[in-house]
Protein backbone atom coordinates (compact mmCIF):
# COMPACT_ATOMS: atom_id res chain seq x y z
CA UNK A 1 0.00 0.00 0.00
CA UNK A 2 0.88 3.65 -0.73
CA UNK A 3 0.62 6.11 1.80
CA UNK A 4 -0.28 9.32 0.48
CA UNK A 5 -2.52 12.93 1.29
CA UNK A 6 -2.55 14.41 -2.38
CA UNK A 7 -5.38 16.77 -2.85
CA UNK A 8 -6.90 15.75 -6.04
CA UNK A 9 -10.02 17.19 -7.83
CA UNK A 10 -12.86 14.22 -8.67
CA UNK A 11 -15.70 14.24 -10.49
CA UNK A 12 -18.67 13.20 -8.88
CA UNK A 13 -20.01 10.59 -11.17
CA UNK A 14 -16.90 8.85 -10.62
CA UNK A 15 -16.67 8.80 -6.83
CA UNK A 16 -17.57 5.23 -5.83
CA UNK A 17 -18.73 4.18 -2.28
CA UNK A 18 -17.69 2.07 0.08
CA UNK A 19 -21.16 2.03 1.98
CA UNK A 20 -24.69 0.38 0.39
CA UNK A 21 -26.83 2.68 2.52
CA UNK A 22 -27.50 6.13 3.27
CA UNK A 23 -29.91 8.26 5.13
CA UNK A 24 -31.88 10.18 2.85
CA UNK A 25 -32.61 12.70 6.05
CA UNK A 26 -29.19 13.87 5.88
CA UNK A 27 -28.51 14.19 1.98
CA UNK A 28 -31.86 16.28 1.69
CA UNK A 29 -30.20 18.82 4.50
CA UNK A 30 -27.32 19.06 2.91
CA UNK A 31 -28.70 19.83 -0.69
CA UNK A 32 -30.48 22.45 0.94
CA UNK A 33 -27.61 24.04 3.27
CA UNK A 34 -25.72 24.21 -0.26
CA UNK A 35 -28.72 25.55 -2.15
CA UNK A 36 -28.54 28.27 0.65
CA UNK A 37 -24.94 29.39 -0.30
CA UNK A 38 -23.41 31.65 -2.81
CA UNK A 39 -20.67 31.07 -5.20
CA UNK A 40 -18.21 32.33 -2.60
CA UNK A 41 -19.78 30.55 0.24
CA UNK A 42 -19.92 27.16 -2.01
CA UNK A 43 -16.08 27.22 -2.60
CA UNK A 44 -14.94 27.50 0.81
CA UNK A 45 -17.78 25.07 2.17
CA UNK A 46 -15.75 22.52 -0.99
CA UNK A 47 -12.50 23.63 0.63
CA UNK A 48 -13.86 23.44 4.14
CA UNK A 49 -15.18 19.62 3.61
CA UNK A 50 -12.57 17.33 1.48
CA UNK A 51 -13.91 13.99 0.61
CA UNK A 52 -10.92 11.49 2.12
CA UNK A 53 -10.86 8.57 -0.54
CA UNK A 54 -8.30 5.44 -1.48
CA UNK A 55 -7.62 4.69 -5.45
CA UNK A 56 -8.85 1.09 -6.01
CA UNK A 57 -8.40 -1.36 -8.95
CA UNK A 58 -7.83 0.49 -11.99
CA UNK A 59 -7.10 3.39 -9.79
CA UNK A 60 -10.62 4.43 -9.21
CA UNK A 61 -11.75 6.88 -6.25
CA UNK A 62 -13.44 4.98 -3.67
CA UNK A 63 -15.16 7.57 -0.69
CA UNK A 64 -14.57 6.21 2.38
CA UNK A 65 -16.06 9.10 4.33
CA UNK A 66 -18.98 11.66 4.19
CA UNK A 67 -21.03 10.22 1.68
CA UNK A 68 -24.35 12.14 2.41
CA UNK A 69 -22.21 15.31 1.45
CA UNK A 70 -20.58 13.62 -1.74
CA UNK A 71 -24.43 12.49 -2.81
CA UNK A 72 -25.72 15.66 -1.82
CA UNK A 73 -23.60 17.61 -4.34
CA UNK A 74 -24.16 15.22 -7.42
CA UNK A 75 -27.75 15.71 -7.19
CA UNK A 76 -27.52 19.18 -6.78
CA UNK A 77 -25.78 19.08 -10.14
CA UNK A 78 -22.14 19.67 -8.95
CA UNK A 79 -19.75 18.23 -11.35
CA UNK A 80 -16.50 17.68 -9.19
CA UNK A 81 -15.35 17.51 -5.22
CA UNK A 82 -11.48 18.35 -3.72
CA UNK A 83 -11.13 14.55 -2.02
CA UNK A 84 -7.73 14.01 0.05
CA UNK A 85 -6.20 10.58 -1.17
CA UNK A 86 -5.38 8.56 2.09
CA UNK A 87 -4.00 5.20 0.14
CA UNK A 88 -3.39 3.90 -2.80
CA UNK A 89 -4.37 0.48 -2.93
CA UNK A 90 -4.14 0.24 -6.78
CA UNK A 91 -1.95 -2.54 -6.96
CA UNK A 92 -4.39 -4.53 -4.67
CA UNK A 93 -6.83 -7.19 -6.86
CA UNK A 94 -10.72 -6.06 -6.12
CA UNK A 95 -11.10 -9.26 -3.52
CA UNK A 96 -8.12 -8.61 -1.64
CA UNK A 97 -9.14 -4.41 -2.23
CA UNK A 98 -12.36 -4.77 -0.38
CA UNK A 99 -11.30 -7.65 2.85
CA UNK A 100 -8.86 -4.86 3.34
CA UNK A 101 -10.92 -2.15 3.47
CA UNK A 102 -13.30 -4.51 5.68
CA UNK A 103 -10.17 -4.66 7.89
CA UNK A 104 -9.78 -1.14 7.97
CA UNK A 105 -13.00 -0.38 9.09
CA UNK A 106 -13.22 1.94 5.56
CA UNK A 107 -16.31 0.15 3.98
CA UNK A 108 -19.82 -0.63 5.43
CA UNK A 109 -21.61 -3.79 3.41
CA UNK A 110 -25.00 -4.07 5.07
CA UNK A 111 -28.44 -3.63 3.76
CA UNK A 112 -31.31 -0.65 4.77
CA UNK A 113 -31.91 -3.88 7.03
CA UNK A 114 -28.43 -3.52 8.93
CA UNK A 115 -27.76 -6.99 7.55
CA UNK A 116 -24.19 -8.02 6.44
CA UNK A 117 -24.14 -8.76 2.87
CA UNK A 118 -21.07 -9.70 0.28
CA UNK A 119 -19.03 -6.82 -0.84
CA UNK A 120 -20.72 -6.62 -4.39
CA UNK A 121 -24.08 -4.88 -2.22
CA UNK A 122 -22.21 -1.92 -2.59
CA UNK A 123 -22.95 -0.05 -5.41
CA UNK A 124 -20.59 1.47 -8.38
CA UNK A 125 -22.21 4.43 -7.82
CA UNK A 126 -22.79 7.41 -5.31
CA UNK A 127 -26.71 7.49 -6.72
CA UNK A 128 -27.18 3.49 -6.20
CA UNK A 129 -27.28 4.11 -2.00
CA UNK A 130 -30.40 2.89 -0.79
CA UNK A 131 -32.13 4.66 2.23
CA UNK A 132 -31.83 3.31 5.26
CA UNK A 133 -34.29 5.07 7.59
CA UNK A 134 -33.06 4.12 10.62
CA UNK A 135 -29.54 5.68 9.58
CA UNK A 136 -31.59 9.20 9.18
CA UNK A 137 -32.85 8.46 12.37
CA UNK A 138 -29.13 8.19 14.10
CA UNK A 139 -28.10 11.16 12.41
CA UNK A 140 -31.39 13.58 13.63
CA UNK A 141 -30.69 11.99 16.35
CA UNK A 142 -26.81 13.22 16.81
CA UNK A 143 -27.49 16.60 15.13
CA UNK A 144 -30.28 17.08 18.02
CA UNK A 145 -27.74 16.16 21.37
CA UNK A 146 -29.16 12.65 21.56
CA UNK A 147 -25.17 11.78 21.61
CA UNK A 148 -22.16 13.36 20.57
CA UNK A 149 -19.94 12.93 17.47
CA UNK A 150 -17.39 10.00 18.14
CA UNK A 151 -14.46 8.83 15.95
CA UNK A 152 -15.63 5.37 16.33
CA UNK A 153 -15.90 4.47 12.38
CA UNK A 154 -19.47 3.80 11.47
CA UNK A 155 -20.65 5.27 14.21
CA UNK A 156 -23.98 6.47 13.22
CA UNK A 157 -25.16 2.72 11.42
CA UNK A 158 -24.47 1.52 15.26
CA UNK A 159 -26.61 3.76 16.74
CA UNK A 160 -29.22 3.30 13.77
CA UNK A 161 -28.96 -0.55 14.33
CA UNK A 162 -29.57 0.34 17.90
CA UNK A 163 -32.48 1.86 17.55
CA UNK A 164 -33.65 -0.04 14.28
CA UNK A 165 -34.07 -3.60 17.52
CA UNK A 166 -36.18 -0.85 19.52
CA UNK A 167 -37.98 1.27 17.56
CA UNK A 168 -40.91 0.13 14.32
CA UNK A 169 -39.43 0.82 10.82
CA UNK A 170 -43.30 2.16 9.72
CA UNK A 171 -42.95 4.02 12.47
CA UNK A 172 -40.21 6.00 11.47
CA UNK A 173 -41.24 6.30 8.10
CA UNK A 174 -44.46 7.66 8.85
CA UNK A 175 -44.47 9.69 12.26
CA UNK A 176 -40.48 10.40 12.24
CA UNK A 177 -41.04 13.11 14.83
CA UNK A 178 -42.54 10.40 17.59
CA UNK A 179 -39.75 7.77 16.67
CA UNK A 180 -37.57 10.79 17.24
CA UNK A 181 -38.82 11.29 20.55
CA UNK A 182 -38.77 8.16 21.61
CA UNK A 183 -34.79 7.74 19.95
CA UNK A 184 -34.13 10.77 22.29
CA UNK A 185 -35.24 8.56 25.48
CA UNK A 186 -33.47 5.51 24.17
CA UNK A 187 -30.52 7.08 23.97
CA UNK A 188 -30.35 8.44 27.59
CA UNK A 189 -31.02 5.07 28.45
CA UNK A 190 -28.34 2.54 30.09
CA UNK A 191 -28.93 0.59 27.08
CA UNK A 192 -26.94 2.66 24.81
CA UNK A 193 -23.91 3.07 27.24
CA UNK A 194 -22.32 0.94 25.03
CA UNK A 195 -22.53 3.15 22.39
CA UNK A 196 -19.90 5.64 21.03
CA UNK A 197 -20.66 9.09 21.85
CA UNK A 198 -23.23 8.17 24.59
CA UNK A 199 -24.18 11.40 26.85
CA UNK A 200 -25.63 9.03 29.52
CA UNK A 201 -29.12 9.95 31.66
Amino acid sequence: MKKTSVLKRVRLADLRPTQATIGRRQVDQKRKKWRGLDEKGRRKYLRANLIPTVLGPKRRPYAIDSHHFALALHEEGAKTVLTTVVADLSALAKPSFWRYLDNRSWCHPYDEHGERQAFDIIPKRLSGMADDPFRGLAGELRETGGYAKDLTPFEEFLWADFLRSRLERKLVRKDFAAALAKARKLARSDDAEFLPGWCGG
